[in-house]
């Protein structure tokens, strides 16, 4: 449940880092250091069902990829509130590296990651092998991962977020990025995780991987919902909104 979200990020002009820079802005209005105001988000409230897909589409800086990254927690609203199922194991596969150390190995962010989920070592060893198996990195997985290419990026992140076993799962773009192979595999389980019941908020600006996942999606605009229903209509009034 996402209840009069908002958020605002401070966006410094002309930024004063040196003590010469702010002596000459006393002096010069032009060199002063300013301040914008950008509201990503505005009041945005969404009943995302549980075992429920739910779609996220707008054009880029409609605040869709805010919107996850508040969901999931990386993010804190300005104001409003994100609740969340009493004991949810919330997987997410936002953006590549979040999470990561780059300096770290495959194998040791996959340690990481999982006790940033609240895991315990056993159960990290437990998922372990799942994990590397679904990325297909054994023979990287102990090279930093500031080797890794995106692509391989993406494989250990989403292998990592599924084996988690969550009960809400945030994709942003998930099949922009990897081989055909890749994303085959990635929508077999994303289908999986629709029959198991698992709940499911995704982004994408792809019109048949909405359509073809999504039970209700919302069309964003300048951080404001302007629609939530069903997948055609949001994609007719998004194209609408792409021709004004």
């Amino acid at each position: 449940m996402v209840t009069n979200v908002s958020k605002a990020f401070t966006i410094r002009h002309n930024r004063a880092d040196s003590l010469k820079s702010k002596f000459i802005g006393m002096f010069h209005k032009r060199y002063r250091e300013q301040k914008e105001i950008l509201w990503a988000l505005k009041n945005v409230s969404l009943n995302i069902a549980p075992s429920q897909t739910f779609g996220l589409v707008g054009r880029n800086g409609s605040g869709k990829s805010t919107l996850l990254r508040v969901i999931a927690g990386i993010y804190q609203p300005t104001s409003g509130k994100v609740t969340l199922p009493a004991g949810a194991r919330v997987g997410s596969m936002i953006e590549l590296g979040v999470g990561f150390n780059v300096e770290l190995t495959g194998r040791e962010n996959i340690f990481l990651s999982g006790s940033m989920y609240g895991l315990q070592r056993k159960e990290i060893e437990a998922i372990y092998p799942a994990v590397v198996e679904f990325a297909e990195l054994e023979a990287f997985i102990d090279v930093p991962i500031k080797n890794y290419s995106s692509g391989m990026q993406a494989r250990l992140g989403f292998g990592l977020a599924v084996n988690l076993k969550p009960d809400v799962l945030l994709v942003d773009e998930i099949f922009a990025v990897g081989d055909e192979a890749f994303k085959d595999k990635c929508a077999e389980r994303m289908t999986q995780f629709r029959t198991a019941g698992k709940t499911i908020v995704m982004v994408s600006h792809d019109p048949v991987t909405i359509k073809n996942f999504c039970d209700r999606v919302c069309l964003l605009d300048h951080g404001m919902v302007l629609f939530t229903g069903d997948a055609d209509e949001a994609f007719e009034r998004y194209h609408a909104v792409l021709h004004q």
